[in-house]
């Protein structure tokens, strides 16, 4: 069966398919494309394990580290990694690996193990990648109905103010070609207060960053609720197209009539992937940074608006910079700051430069210096986190490719 046959065999499978059927239908798959088995694994939420989704009869396997392993090499450089594989206790032949990141569009899901009997030559890898993105896609469609793949991606059990936080927020990365959004969250099973929101709209990528005052009391839940209501007014005012400053003060009203003394800070910023236009609102939130080619090129203004619930004692302020293709805007909380080590030293700006230029500078996917960012400042303080660390970055690449040119009619 041709590479096109076994796509089109799978997606016509999979209009009634359950998340647990998905691991069966992968090893189906993998026959049919000339392999001998394909596995799933899914990333768990703190992104420092893959975890195997395993069908009923497929052999075992245990967790693999992201750190130190081809699989999660596959998984950070978002790239087909091949690999020996060796006979196992289950009784697998000796056959060669090929791990191939999932990814649901620039969000990465975990990894595809592929076995094979020979290496797998360059231009069949493509059907396995094509064959990973509709496995992925499934992944998420399917786990909209089911919690089978949230099961399986957990490690530890989730608090009740994480559980409802954590449905709200968007997936970690978004691309759109001319910009990648990349955000992530920790701790992971118990949050405080922190929210991130990203939406594109025809050329404007809309970004914020909420940060509700309130971390640990009632279990969180004060602040989440805070923290929820300041999503759920963002999305509100951008659905009704409200500009950056009607948008802040819905957000200040919404939140005030419903607690006058919450207090949250925040960011509210649009990026014109035209040119590169940047406009921030920062509510009493922490500096945001622009990173260029191994520096710092800008440390954006703050505060330029007060906290929401007291927006309506001061104006807002709109500050404007002009980003250049390749350059990341550095979004944080003042979690990421504020880490203390053991002996009580605060993680502070400076450390937090030197860490994303480091990062950036391995020149990996943007969603990974993200990962690697939260969790250098998680091991410097023991992986023991006072308040909420969440960090949003983004990269404007540059204007959009232009519209290629229809072909001329025929004289």
């Amino acid at each position: 069966m041709s590479g096109h046959d076994a796509l089109n065999d799978l997606l016509r499978h999979s209009r009634h398919a359950r998340p647990e059927d998905l691991p069966l239908m992968a090893r189906r798959a993998a026959r049919r494309l000339g392999a001998t088995d394909m596995l799933l694994y899914l990333v768990d939420h703190e992104q420092r394990e893959l975890l195997p989704m395993p069908a009923a009869d497929s052999p075992a396997r245990a967790a693999l580290p992201v750190e130190g392993t081809l699989a999660g090499r596959a998984y950070a450089m978002v790239r087909p990694e091949p690999g020996e594989a060796h006979p196992s206790a289950a009784g697998d032949p000796a056959t060669t690996r090929l791990w191939v990141p999932l990814l649901d569009g620039t969000e990465r899901l975990g990894v595809l193990e592929v076995l094979a009997p020979a290496p797998v030559p360059a231009d069949r890898v493509p059907d396995f990648q094509t064959a990973a993105t509709l496995l992925a896609d499934l992944l998420v469609t399917r786990s909209l109905y089911s919690d089978t793949v949230e099961r399986v991606r957990r490690r530890a059990p989730m608090r009740l103010a994480a559980e409802m936080l954590r449905a709200q927020l968007p997936p970690l990365t978004f691309s759109t070609g001319s910009m990648v959004v990349s955000g992530i969250l920790e701790p992971s099973y118990d949050v405080g207060g922190d929210a991130f929101d990203y939406a594109v709209n025809g050329d404007i990528a809309h970004l914020a960053l909420f940060d509700a005052v309130g971390h640990g009391s009632q279990g969180g839940m004060r602040a989440v609720t805070l923290a929820s209501l300041a999503l759920a007014a963002y999305r509100n005012a951008r659905r009704a197209c409200l500009g950056l400053v009607d948008t802040y003060h819905h957000i200040d009203s919404a939140v005030r009539e419903h607690d006058r003394r919450g207090l949250i800070t925040g960011v509210l910023a649009e990026l014109d992937q035209r040119t590169g236009r940047l406009r921030v609102i920062s509510a009493g939130h922490p500096n945001g940074l622009v990173l260029r080619r191994g520096r710092v090129a800008a440390v954006l203004p703050t505060p330029t608006a007060l906290p929401v619930t007291l927006g309506d004692q001061r104006p807002p302020v709109v500050a404007e910079e002009s980003l250049e293709p390749g350059d990341d805007l550095l979004l944080y909380t003042d979690g990421i700051i504020e880490a203390r080590s053991a002996s009580g030293e605060p993680f502070g700006m400076d450390r937090l430069t030197d860490f994303a230029v480091r990062a950036l500078a391995d020149d990996v996917p943007l969603p990974e210096t993200a990962r690697r960012l939260v969790h250098a400042i998680l091991a410097y303080q023991d992986d023991k986190l006072a308040d909420d660390a969440t960090v949003l970055l983004v990269r404007w690449v540059g204007p959009p490719a232009p519209d290629p040119e229809p072909p001329a009619d025929p004289p």
